[in-house]
């Protein structure tokens, strides 16, 4: 992707990567496990990668670190989903343009409709962690391909 950016888009690339977890991130996600329920695919996420970076993909894509999610939770607590459902929803990540994306104990993904997480209107994206992943790879490949983010 970066190899190609500034000839496309006339100025150098930002941060654009996949940080693997080290032993900051191993530690944060150990804490968030005994402060919040967490999906057990986002547990597997935080063994393994630290944070999702894509500044540079439409608006930007940033799946946070462990120790950003504990401390969001911390001081301001777990999002209410609305419908009754109360618990563990946890902010994981945003776009550049202001959303975030949250996940439910279940482990299902949602973004939000505005900025506001006091009172959201969330849209489920993913029934799971591996399914939005799965839609970040395809906003990836095809910015690759046209320069179209796509809609996530």
């Amino acid at each position: 992707m970066t190899r190609e950016f500034e000839r496309r888009h006339g100025f150098p690339p930002g941060v654009n990567e996949v940080r693997p977890a080290d032993h900051a991130d191993l530690a944060a996600a150990r804490t968030l496990t005994r402060v919040s329920p967490v999906p057990r695919d986002l547990l597997t996420f935080y063994g393994n990668i630290g944070a999702v970076t894509w500044t540079d993909v439409g608006n930007g894509y940033f799946l946070d670190p462990a120790a950003d999610v504990v401390l969001r939770l911390q001081q301001y607590g777990p999002v209410d989903l609305g419908a009754g459902q109360k618990g563990g929803s946890l902010v994981i990540g945003s776009n550049g343009g202001g959303l975030s994306y949250v996940t439910d104990p279940g482990g299902a993904i949602y973004r939000t409709r505005t900025a506001s997480l006091d009172e959201p209107v969330l849209d489920q994206v993913a029934d799971h962690l591996r399914g939005f992943l799965t839609l970040l790879e395809r906003s990836l490949t095809q910015f690759v391909a046209d320069g179209d983010p796509g809609q996530l």
